[in-house]
């Protein structure tokens, strides 16, 4: 019988030898599972969290934002050649600021660059929401990107359906229009509302289509989950909760935030199940709690917070491992009272220290301004906040807001940064 035959030592020490290559194997496995892999330099830039950051492989990173046209096209309505033209013309200025990603906006408002089963037609391509432009701007963009050693992360504004209250200004197949009950306006505005399920799932299902159909590197998320305050109002889904978190959620704002968990884990899931090498990345408002209100949290006084009143529940992201990156915009400068910038530099830090969750910074080029008082009308605020980033080894690189800010140079930063990162250029 099997229980009369017992291994010999020589032969559990085989097995214990086998057993321990077989784990090892198992977790190499599972943590390049998270890693971008279109190109190596995308690799390096998600690499164990445990390490020191490889200064010349990290994320140097810049925002591209399509809502408004804030970035590109610089017009609606322009021709589908001179759109590209723009385009090409954007990715060699990153280049040679010696960046080596960009996040673009592909889903600014409910609405899509590229050809969408769920979305209709960005309004910022023709001028005419579901106007088709008569070319795929999102496989253009990555490809010409891919071309360039850039790294190329899809960024989706979740909730936000539309900076206007009227429904009927939406395309006729916009989805929010075809089902209003899927809508709360609040400060004249239209959102998803994040605690029906049926929407979650709606905007999980339209993030993975991008995931399925197109090259990217990573999935991108910035810091709208609930709207900010307007005033005290409060964001009116009364009825959404005590139909579905009253009766398991004591407090409105833990259902809240379980909503925008289960949204957060949900796409985790999905993304790693249909390609595991995109990663999902996130940007969130810089102040995750004040100390005040949390022992745990930042020596900050801000108004508002990621927690409290987003309902970005970030530290659950992080330990969980949900996320692949995670980006605060720290937008403030350096000796800011209410939020000083490396106050929380080094709380960022703390709170994915241990984990494999990588931290970016995300960087306000759009406050330095020549013609203001202040830190911000410096020109070695950016650069201080760069080299205070340094000091941190969990800090593995920076994404700037936005491409236009930098661009503009004032006070000669695009000159700065370009100097800056030129040693660090691969």
């Amino acid at each position: 019988m099997w229980w009369k035959k017992w291994p010999t030592r020589t032969q559990i020490g085989i097995l214990v030898g086998c057993i321990a290559f077989f784990v090892l194997l198992h977790e190499s496995l599972a943590v390049l599972a998270t890693f971008p892999s279109s190109t190596q330099q995308q690799t390096a830039l998600l690499s164990k969290h445990t390490e020191a950051p490889n200064r010349q492989l990290e994320m140097r990173g810049v925002w591209l934002a399509t809502v408004a046209n804030l970035d590109w096209p610089s017009h609606t309505g322009l021709p589908a050649e001179l759109q590209r033209q723009q385009f090409i013309a954007l990715l060699d200025q990153v280049k040679a600021l010696h960046l080596n990603t960009v996040v673009v906006q592909v889903r600014p408002m409910a609405d899509a660059f590229y050809p969408s089963t769920y979305e209709p037609w960005s309004q910022y391509l023709t001028g005419t929401q579901g106007q088709n432009p008569g070319y795929d701007p999102l496989a253009f963009m990555a490809e010409q990107a891919h071309k360039r050693q850039l790294a190329f992360h899809a960024w989706f504004n979740p909730f936000r359906v539309s900076t206007r209250k009227d429904v009927q200004a939406l395309a006729a197949n916009n989805p929010a229009r075809q089902h209003p009950d899927w809508l709360i306006t609040y400060g004249g505005q239209l959102y998803y509302n994040p605690g029906l399920p049926i929407v979650r799932d709606f905007i999980v299902n339209s993030i993975v289509e991008v995931v399925h159909n197109y090259a990217i590197d990573a999935v991108h998320l910035d810091d709208y989950f609930y709207p900010y305050p307007v005033g005290q109002r409060d964001f009116p889904d009364q009825d959404t909760y005590q139909r579905y978190g009253a009766h398991i959620f004591a407090s409105k704002a833990d259902w809240r935030r379980d909503n925008i968990n289960q949204f957060i884990h949900r796409l985790a899931q999905r993304i790693k199940q249909i390609k595991p090498n995109v990663a999902l990345g996130i940007s969130p408002f810089g102040v995750w709690r004040n100390h005040l209100a949390d022992a745990t949290g930042s020596f900050t006084h801000a108004s508002v917070t990621d927690y409290d009143s987003l309902y970005a529940d970030t530290r659950t992201w992080i330990k969980q491992h949900w996320i692949d990156y995670i980006a605060p915009q720290i937008y403030w400068n350096i000796g800011f009272a209410v939020a000083d910038y490396e106050t929380l530099v080094r709380w960022w830090a703390n709170e994915v220290k241990g984990s494999r969750v990588q931290l970016y910074i995300g960087q306000a080029a759009y406050r330095v301004n020549p013609a203001g008082t202040g830190p911000w009308s410096k020109p070695d605020q950016l650069l201080a906040q760069l080299r205070t980033n340094q000091r941190y080894e969990q800090v593995h690189g920076s994404i700037f807001f936005s491409l236009k800010d930098i661009l503009r140079n004032p006070l000669h930063i695009k000159d700065q940064l370009q100097q800056y990162f030129a040693k660090y250029a691969t």
